[in-house]
């Protein structure tokens, strides 16, 4: 997705150098900067901000957020141990290092970070009917409610997830992001909301639109 504010590579070294671009209220200068899933890119020029996220074709998508949206993201937590000292660590999706985290996060789990204080704020449990994104394989960007979880010792443990629709699919526990607690989201969710349409149905959808274009 591109919002064609530079024409070419040039025009983008130059909106970098300005200082025009943050990420996660940090300003960066460099144009190859790697920004991932749940950042936040901010323009002062234009006063807009995005969340990074997956469509349902598995694309990153830029989604515009509110100003209150702006000021936090969501991690999940990749890691918990013990560091130099005894001091206990955790690591987030994002290479974030937090020091002594709240003895009830676990891994899996989803903490919203404020992005001024870069302190969590609240957790959001990796648990039966709280909803979930899915971040890697086939269901990349479907967005649903957890519904069972399979524990395969020696294998890839497996999660049951619900979409809106009422479509059932599995996927990796490891595939799985917390982005909300039962049916409300903390994150605004991209075009489609995370609903993964069919070929029939996407088909059926672009000539519903067509009929409604060409009535105007």
């Amino acid at each position: 997705q591109k919002l064609k504010y530079a024409l070419n590579a040039k025009e983008v070294l130059t909106i970098c150098m300005n200082k025009e671009v943050k990420v996660d209220g940090k300003v960066r200068t460099n144009p190859r900067f790697p920004a991932g899933l749940m950042d936040v890119v901010s323009l002062n020029s234009s006063g807009e901000n995005f969340r990074i996220m997956y469509d349902t074709k598995g694309r990153f998508a830029l989604v515009p957020v509110d100003k209150k949206e702006a000021n936090y993201k969501l991690c999940k937590v990749m890691n918990i141990y013990t560091g130099p000292e005894k001091v206990p660590l955790m690591v987030t999706h994002d290479g974030r290092t937090i020091r002594y985290p709240d003895p009830l996060i676990k891994v899996n789990d989803t903490i919203k970070i404020d992005l001024k204080t870069g302190k969590p704020v609240e957790t959001f449990k990796f648990s039966v009917g709280n909803v979930v994104l899915v971040t890697n394989g086939r269901n990349r960007g479907r967005v649903g409610i957890l519904t069972a979880r399979e524990r395969h010792p020696g294998s890839f443990d497996l999660i049951t997830v619900k979409d809106a629709n009422g479509k059932i699919f599995r996927t990796r526990l490891s595939a799985a992001f917390v982005i909300g607690n039962e049916n409300r989201t903390e994150v605004k969710l991209p075009k489609g909301r995370g609903l993964k349409l069919s070929i029939v149905e996407e088909k059926a959808q672009k000539e519903k639109r067509a009929a409604h274009v060409a009535k105007q």
